[in-house]
């Protein structure tokens, strides 16, 4: 992250007024895949802000572009997680456990669906395709959070991300559309449930970002062009921008807040 403060970034007298809002504080980050992820700029911010991390990678594939990535955030674990792979996830909160002894912050960066259900109609998706997506990008989630609740004994957050095309149609974002409906309504009914354990979730919804994930998605270059000229700010958020709204949202600035979808996308979710 820059510290010149050019553009809209925070400069460093921004930074020295954020201080360590996350001090002391314990975060697993799911999803980093490479420079360009979300989840990795949503790290990012927490390291900024004080956080140790815990770091996951998908697989040996996946590995060398994410050790030099964890090793930048001084990751204090970095272990694999396939969540489509029995015991994995199970693995990495096993090994917090031993090593940590609890966790104050979970965030949730995945999401998947075989690329020809992806790609087609959600009338013509296959049976198995819609039962991958619903797992890997909504249930895993609510694994997260259940094998999450025992280490959050003082309390915590957990973060899933999200997008607009759950709420209101986006042409070709197709089956991921129904599949973050129910994300989103997950994240309500945990929020409820964890609520007294003084357990906050959040979904966050960034607007178009060029992502690995995303460039799946048919003709996501028009999507990328529309939402720079729809949007009231006029340009497009990046990686940093989400972290920054999703490291709030797990400092004690935003302690009376839980259950929310929380947009980042410059407006363009505002407009019909």
């Amino acid at each position: 992250m820059s510290d010149t403060g050019s553009g809209n970034h925070p400069s460093p007298r921004d930074w020295e007024l954020l201080g360590a809002a996350l001090r002391g504080k314990r975060a697993l980050v799911l999803g980093i895949a490479n420079a360009h992820s979300i989840a990795y700029g949503c790290a990012r911010v927490m390291r900024r802000l004080g956080a140790e991390l815990a770091v996951t990678y998908l697989n040996e594939k996946a590995k060398p572009h994410v050790e030099p990535l964890a090793q930048a955030l001084g990751a204090g674990i970095f272990a694999p997680c396939d969540v489509s792979r029995e015991g994995e996830l199970e693995a990495v909160f096993a090994r917090i456990e031993k090593e940590w002894g609890g966790l104050d912050v979970a965030l949730h960066s995945i999401a998947f669906a075989p690329k020809a259900d992806l790609q087609g109609r959600l009338v013509d998706s296959s049976g198995e395709g819609f039962k991958v997506a619903m797992d890997i990008s909504c249930h895993s989630f609510i694994r997260m959070a259940r094998l999450a609740e025992p280490l959050m004994a003082d309390g915590g957050t957990l973060l899933a991300m999200s997008y607009h095309g759950a709420e209101k149609v986006v042409p070709n974002y197709n089956l991921m559309g129904p599949v973050k409906a129910a994300l989103e309504s997950a994240v309500r009914y945990l929020a409820y449930e964890l609520g007294p354990k003084d357990i906050r979730v959040h979904a966050v919804s960034p607007g178009p970002l060029k992502t690995r994930a995303a460039s799946g998605l048919k003709d996501f270059g028009v999507l990328l062009s529309e939402a720079t000229q729809r949007a009231p700010i006029g340009e497009l958020v990046d990686i940093d921008d989400v972290g920054l709204t999703t490291a709030f949202l797990a400092t004690p600035f935003a302690r009376r807040l839980t259950g929310m979808t929380v947009y980042v996308d410059g407006g363009l979710s505002i407009m019909g």
